[in-house]
């Protein structure tokens, strides 16, 4: 066996650096674009790993007994008028068409306003099934946490107790048979959103903005997370966007004008219309009357109406659309 030697390694070592490589100076492994390239399609391959990844640990969907389409109102932010629009809606959508059945579910755990704005109070009975019963005001079944706290409780929970009383709204309610069931939901893009998103089918979304920029931001972020998720967004909501005073009726754009129907033409989805901002709405919501129900003629119950018709139509286009695509 030959001595390794200081020596002998060496001239080794000097061997390999002088050696020449094997791959050519100028080949593919040298050559800028290759790298870019071959960095692409490692970054795609890994984007589709992470899909079939998240694909798999999604939940399954499964739709609401009795409930045949689900209607999402959202806002990025908070006090833009979310749930006064959501509750004329629902009014709304059964005074255009009094033979649809409208339920309403107040997702918002930690600021429920369905109680108040519906004039409703007490504890669900529970049916023979187990299941808590919605309590009910001007024909429209309602559930919220509000009616299982006390009126002044303050709900401080993590955010596994608020999944955990998401999905007893969402499963352990008797809703009966219902055409349409407006859910909503609290401020944000939050895990409330995600987790009724990817649980329950949901047939589009209605995002509530007034025309100020800072509330815009907010709308168009909550907009792109019904996207991520495959909800369809039925469109924008106007609200609060003219102030025309009781007196003179000189007309005041107080939050801005048209922001948010620039909003949606640049989302490439439709305004579903305007609501203006009216004394007749905040007082009659505080007293538990909403506007559509109390002052059915006015042009504030009106203007609801119309938004009203406008989801409706939008449905039965992303409905179309769907079943095309799945024929």
């Amino acid at each position: 066996m030959a001595h390794v030697t200081y020596s002998r390694v060496s001239r080794l070592l000097r061997a390999c650096v002088n050696k020449p490589s094997v791959l050519p100076r100028h080949g593919p492994a040298c050559c800028p674009q290759f790298v870019r390239c071959q960095r692409s399609v490692d970054a795609k391959a890994l984007q589709e790993r992470q899909k079939q990844h998240m694909a798999k640990g999604l939940p399954k969907q499964k739709p609401i007994a009795g409930v045949k389409q689900v209607i999402v109102v959202a806002s990025g932010k908070g006090g833009v008028g979310k749930s006064t629009t959501a509750v004329n809606l629902a009014l709304a959508l059964m005074a255009n068409n009094p033979s649809t059945s409208v339920g309403l579910l107040d997702a918002d755990v930690y600021g429920p306003s369905i109680p108040k704005l519906m004039n409703l109070k007490g504890n669900p009975e529970l049916s023979d099934n187990n299941l808590m019963i919605p309590l009910t005001n001007y024909g429209i079944p309602c559930m919220s946490m509000g009616f299982l706290v006390e009126d002044v409780a303050p709900i401080v929970w993590r955010g596994l107790m608020v999944m955990s009383a998401i999905e007893k709204l969402l499963r352990q309610v008797d809703w009966g048979s219902l055409d349409y069931l407006v859910v909503d939901m609290p401020p944000g893009t939050g895990d409330v959103q995600l987790s009724i998103s990817q649980n329950i089918p949901v047939a589009g979304a209605v995002i509530v903005s007034t025309p100020q920029d800072i509330a815009l931001l907010d709308a168009r972020r909550g907009a792109e997370m019904f996207r991520k998720v495959n909800v369809p967004v039925l469109g924008l909501v106007q609200n609060m966007s003219v102030f025309q005073c009781p007196n003179c009726h000189h007309q005041t754009h107080i939050f801005g004008s048209d922001g948010a129907r620039q909003l949606a033409d640049a989302l490439g989805v439709r305004l579903l219309g305007d609501v203006p901002l009216h004394l007749n709405i905040r007082e009659t919501s505080d007293r538990g009357t909403p506007v559509v129900v109390s002052s059915p003629d006015s042009p504030e119950a009106e203007a609801y109406r119309k938004v009203a018709s406008a989801v409706v139509q939008r449905l039965e286009e992303v409905t179309s659309i769907h079943n095309r695509k799945s024929g």
